[in-house]
């Protein structure tokens, strides 16, 4: 087998450095050419400047003091790398990964159509949610957005899974018959696989393994075999540590490396398969990633008869429990299947659906979309409530209603009338009644002028209504809204009702009844010259009746009598007849005062509270849009 070199790894020490460590590189590395082995072969028969060179270079150089390699891998203790090259044997021996320059580098994966809009609609409603969501909430979302772009960059010709289990499952045994060579230490020494280690089919995956930060001593490659090489041609095997290790730093490689992955091979024994931490944990927050999910039941070599059947059965019923959709019958989700790696047993099968899922080339999308979607669920509740949400206009003529009542509209038009009339009756009544009426008062004149404007306990009133107001369009305006929402749309009702009562009055006064007498209509002054004809005649009767009882005139009591009368009655009929004639006028005048109020305070209620709400309003809208165009249906 040809020797391969670390890809973007290669040494660049000088000669000095490559002795100082030439001892400790045979050790790490392989036997030295003096033992015959596979370093000293490649130096031997490559020619000069060919790739075999190189590699026995480049290899010397990773294994003696590389600062990247082992400041990228300080979990690491070097144990794997050291009996994976010691125990390998010069037939089988699996060399450190791939040669730079060997291939050119792969094109990004494509990101179909729909998916580019989904993660532009995410990154919309991050940026339109910033002001009213906390990081916390955003952060899965943003988290999505960065390794979306991240894998973009990437190569797109390579899929990257994951072999992850639990102690003694065999995944590292399956990893090692996978790659056709025993990279992956396996044992009974628990836990066996420290830290990941990388074996790649083809080059061009370096970029894909720097970003799951596993150093360059534990990147491999399969032992060259055309047919197996061609069949995974692209793939990225990753044999990740045991998830329930009980060394913290190994679990939390383990959850690192799960999130960046295209597709994770779970592998379950006979007695861990149910185990509550694997489908609590992992299986069950990974539902959605059905489709980018193998489960394989390992170990059935040690299962009587049927049982491996039975035991598969009962793994689909909680995979099922577990809300994973299975891919059977040709439809979407997890492939299940039993093998047994130590036999061989189904490693094969394997191999081909792995084969098929890699040629693909639709599991990054894939693994991306099941982020997207994931992100979504979790963010449902901040968007979406499943209740109407907006404030109607019945809520804001209620609004408009209760601000006018709060500065006294209806009260307004109704002192405009009463003025009104007032001052018909002045002008229109007998000076008799006037001055009865002047009498009654206690002297104080009878002006027809408009009343003077409430006072500080009405004041205070009036304020407690424009509180209460506010305060009710704001709870009708938030009603099922999510709760950031909802209080975004209170803190905008809040806002706007500082200073409201002030500006109120201000605009009431200014919208309100002008100073001085009400107008008078264009018949008033034939009114009034027709009750001071029947004053004077009144006046005239009156003194011609005196002239008589003095002597003075001829003694005639028809006419004087005559004339009173008809200025005694004439007098009230005109005063009468002219109050039906101004109560049109006097009703129109206080509806005109009652309707500018009403008019002044809606506009500044408007302006001050109804316009900042349906502003947060249709904020929401555009934001639960975007939630739609995130999760790919109209959100309800």
């Amino acid at each position: 087998m040809t020797a391969v070199t670390d890809e973007d790894h290669t040494d660049h020490t000088d000669h000095t450095d490559h002795t100082d460590h030439s001892a400790h590189a045979a050790g790490r590395v392989g036997r030295g050419p003096e033992d015959g082995g596979r370093g000293g072969a490649q130096a031997k028969d490559a020619p000069e400047g060919a790739p075999g060179k190189t590699a026995s270079r480049a290899a010397a150089g990773d294994a003696g003091a590389d600062p990247v390699a082992e400041a990228a891998g300080a979990w690491d203790d070097g144990l794997i790398a050291r009996r994976v090259n010691e125990g390998a044997g010069g037939e089988q021996a699996a060399v450190v990964e791939i040669r730079t320059g060997a291939a050119p580098a792969a094109g990004p994966p494509v990101y179909d159509g729909p998916l580019r809009s989904r993660l532009d609609a995410l990154r919309e409603l991050v940026g339109l949610s910033r002001t009213r969501l906390d990081n916390r909430t955003l952060a899965e979302a943003g988290q999505v957005l960065d390794e979306a772009a991240a894998r973009r960059k990437l190569s797109g010709q390579h899929t990257v899974v994951a072999l992850a289990g639990a102690t003694g499952s065999g995944k590292s045994q399956l990893f090692n018959a996978l790659a056709g060579v025993p990279i992956s230490e396996t044992g009974v020494r628990r836990p066996t696989t420290a830290a990941p280690i990388a074996c790649s089919w083809s080059d061009g995956a370096a970029s894909l393994i720097d970003r799951l930060g596993i150093p360059g001593r534990l990147r491999r490659r399969p032992v060259q075999n055309a047919e197996a090489e061609a069949q995974l041609r692209g793939l990225v095997l990753i044999d990740l540590p045991d998830h329930d290790s009980a060394a913290v730093q190994h679990r939390e490689q383990v959850d690192r490396i799960l999130k960046l992955v295209d597709a994770v091979v779970w592998v379950v024994d006979p007695e861990k398969y149910a185990d509550a931490m694997l489908h609590e944990r992992y299986l069950r927050p990974l539902a959605g990633h059905a489709e980018v999910m193998f489960v394989v039941l390992n170990q059935v070599d040690r299962l009587p008869g049927e049982a491996a059947e039975l035991v598969l059965d009962d793994l689909r019923r909680l995979l099922d429990e577990d809300g994973i959709a299975l891919g059977e019958y040709g439809e979407p989700g997890a492939t299940v299947l039993a093998m047994s790696a130590l036999t061989g047993d189904g490693v094969g099968e394997l191999r081909e659906l792995l084969g098929q899922f890699v040629t693909e080339r639709g599991a990054a999308g894939r693994r991306v979309s099941a982020d997207v979607d994931a992100a979504a669920a979790r963010l449902r509740p901040v968007y979406v409530t499943g209740q109407r949400t907006g404030l109607s206009e019945e809520a804001r003529e209620e609004f408009s209603d209760r601000l006018a009542d709060a500065v006294g509209a209806t009260a307004a038009g109704e002192a405009a009338e009463r003025a009104w009339l007032r001052n018909a009756g002045r002008a229109c009544g007998t000076p008799w009644l006037r001055l009865w009426r002047w009498c009654q008062s206690g002297g104080d004149p009878v002006t027809g002028r408009f009343p003077a404007r409430a006072q500080a306990d009405e004041e205070a009133t009036a304020r407690q209504r424009v509180e209460q107001a506010v305060r009710t369009v704001s709870e009708r305006a938030s009603a099922g809204l999510p709760a950031p929402w909802a209080q975004a749309v209170r803190e905008a009702a809040v806002r706007g009702s500082q200073g409201l009562p002030e500006v109120l009055d201000e605009l009431a006064a200014r919208a309100g009844l002008p100073p001085g007498r009400p107008p008078r209509p264009g018949w008033w002054p034939v009114a009034v010259l027709a009750q001071a004809a029947m004053t004077l005649l009144q006046v005239v009767g009156g003194l011609w009746l005196v002239g008589q009882i003095a002597g003075v005139m001829d003694p005639n009591l028809g006419v004087p009598v005559l004339l009173m009368v008809a200025g005694i009655v004439g007098g009230p009929l005109v005063e009468w007849s002219c109050r039906l004639a101004a109560r049109g006028p006097a009703r129109r005048y206080g509806q005109d005062a009652e309707r500018r109020l009403r008019e002044a305070a809606a506009g500044c209620g408007r302006a001050r509270v109804l316009d900042p709400l349906a502003a947060e309003l249709l904020r929401y809208r555009e934001v639960r849009e975007q939630y739609g165009r995130v999760v790919g249906a109209g959100a309800r």
